[in-house]
């Protein structure tokens, strides 16, 4: 089972109403704002909470339970001044990843700038990728390669600690094809990986993934 999230997504555009979509499909809480009332009422029965209301106004962000988010998702990239001001009261706040759509390179620079854990740009992350990374606890980083392929990077749970990849036989139960392994604060790659030794905390492992297998079989659910 997923470890459940309350997400707050502000701004429901294109990109916004995505990422509520697909985190609801995964069943998270989700708080979804817009100040156009014909996008809330697009995403109401979906969202956990919707509401109609600027997302520049801190006094409603406390209304509707911004600060009880584990995630915010600001997707009102287009307008710089209401990113900023939604970055800064989400800080505020104390939501505790801060996530920003910015539209180019500057507003990225700008919102990185002010605090923003992460910024996307529409180019680069699409609605349902950024979703989807948000429910994947462990994973360190996603590359996406081709024909439904990724190269995933993850620290193992706590499960996996003092087991070998023989004894878990992660080629058959996970469908992972590991390329290599580290320790957190090791940057080299050791890719001499040795199947009967335990597993040390904090390990990270690097793997190619088949994206059908990823999904279906849901890392989260097996790698707590």
């Amino acid at each position: 089972m997923l470890k459940r999230k309350t997400v707050g997504v502000l701004g429901l555009g294109i990109f916004g109403r995505t990422v509520a979509r697909e985190l609801s499909n995964y069943d998270q809480d989700v708080i979804a704002i817009d100040i156009r009332e014909s996008h809330v009422k697009e995403i109401a029965d979906l969202a956990t909470k919707a509401a109609v209301g600027d997302i520049t106004d801190k006094d409603f962000l406390i209304a509707v339970g911004v600060e009880q988010c584990d995630t915010v998702v600001i997707a009102s990239g287009n307008n710089l001044e209401s990113s900023v001001l939604a970055v800064m009261h989400c800080k505020k706040l104390g939501v505790p990843t801060i996530i920003a759509k910015a539209k180019n390179k500057i507003f990225e620079e700008v919102l990185y700038g002010i605090g923003a854990t992460k910024v996307i740009t529409p180019e680069r992350d699409s609605g349902k990728r950024v979703a989807s990374n948000l429910l994947r606890h462990h994973i360190e980083s996603i590359i996406y390669l081709e024909h439904g392929i990724s190269m995933i990077e993850f620290t193992i749970p706590k499960s996996w600690e003092g087991k070998s990849l023989s004894e878990l036989d992660v080629r058959r139960k996970y469908e992972l094809n590991i390329i290599g392994m580290r320790q957190k604060e090791v940057k080299t790659l050791d890719t001499n990986v040795q199947p009967f030794e335990p597993l040390e905390a904090d390990t990270i492992i690097v793997a190619i993934a088949n994206d059908h297998t990823f999904e279906k079989f849901d890392y989260l659910g097996y790698l707590k």
